[in-house]
Order: C-alpha cells, then structure tokens, then sequence
C-alpha cells in the first residue's frame, strides 16, 4: 500500500520536509521513495506543490499520513474535514456523586423512626470518628516518643585537655652535636666520591 507523507531533512532544530509517495512498509528514512511531489519549509511558509500529481496518486488509491491530509485541505487540493493529529489523554474519571443523584436521595427519607435511627447512626459515627482520631492522636504521639529515645544524647565524657607540645630549641649542647653529624656525612660523601673516580 502506498502512502504520501513528509519526510523531514534538513539540520537539528531547522525542520524542512519533503512531499513523498512511499512504500507504507518503509520507513520515510530509507530514502527509496517513489516520487517527490513538494516540498515545505515551515519556518518560511515556502511551499512548492504539485497538485496534478497528488491528485493522480490519490486517484490510484495512495493514502496521505494525517498530517498531510490536513495540510492538502489548508491548501484546497483536496475537500473534507481535518484529522485530529495530535493524541489527548484520558483524564481518569473521578467518582464523584452527580448533583442529580443527591438530589434524588434527598426525598427519599420516609418516617421520623428512620430520622431517630439515622441520628443514632450519625452519633455511632461520630463516635468512632472521634475514637479514630484519638488512636492518631495516641500513634503520633507514641512515635514522638520513640524517636525522642532514639535521640536522646549520651551522656557528655569529660574532654582530655589536648598536651601542648612543647617545642624545644636548640641549646648551646645540641648545636655542636648536629655540626657534627653534618660533617661527618659530608666526609662520607666525599670518600664516595673519591671511590667512584
């Protein structure tokens, strides 16, 4: 089956389409379409059409994709009502009571003993409301107090005071020391050297 549709070229955010008779098997990118018959540019409004063409193809039993189809009405080259092309979704229908059935419940109330009844049943109501309510209450405040356990804080550990260090400078004993430990690794430096020569 043979469909006309648009196949989009052009660069990244600058759509241009051509007009195309394909193969409905293949896919528009394939680039082996039959016959070229337009081409539109939709930034431009720039459109070249070949109506006779069109017309021969749809008389051979080619189908236009929806968007074409509504294309081809806006230009006049073929007569109906557009398509919707774009897909809604199906808002979930909220189970509210019609206004009507509320209306229809409301005579319905018979005798005052079902008037004594619904208020006893009103007051049961309200009292397991009431015990509802309270058990969170209770849960809520139970939870509180779990977690004011898990949170209490530990008992404080008296701080060690951290140790200064004590820096020491070199005495007039120790300098002497450390000339010494200098030379004798500049002597041994030296004899290193002398053994490698």
């Amino acid at each position: 089956m043979l469909s006309i549709r648009f196949l989009r070229i052009g660069k990244k955010h600058q759509p241009l389409y051509k007009i195309v008779v394909i193969d409905k098997k293949r896919s528009p990118k394939s680039g082996k379409f039959i016959e070229q018959l337009g081409f539109y540019n939709p930034f431009t409004k720039e459109k070249t059409i070949n109506k006779e063409r069109i017309q021969y193809w749809l008389s051979n039993g080619a189908q236009p994709s929806d968007t074409l189809h509504n294309f081809l009405i806006k230009e006049n080259i073929i007569q109906g009502k557009k398509v919707a092309v774009h897909s809604t979704k199906q808002r979930k229908q909220e189970k509210v009571p019609k206004k009507e059935t509320l209306k229809e419940e409301a005579p319905k109330k018979e005798a005052p003993k079902d008037e004594a009844l619904s208020k006893d049943e009103a007051q049961k109501e309200e009292v397991v409301k009431e015990e509802v309510s309270e058990e969170k209450v209770s849960e809520k405040e139970a939870s509180k107090q779990e977690v004011k356990q898990e949170v209490k804080p530990e008992p404080e550990k008296p701080k060690a005071e951290p140790q200064k260090e004590i820096k020491k400078e070199a005495g007039p004993s120790e300098k002497p020391a450390l000339a010494e430990e200098k030379k004798e690794e500049e002597k041994k430096e030296e004899k290193k050297v002398d053994k490698a020569k």
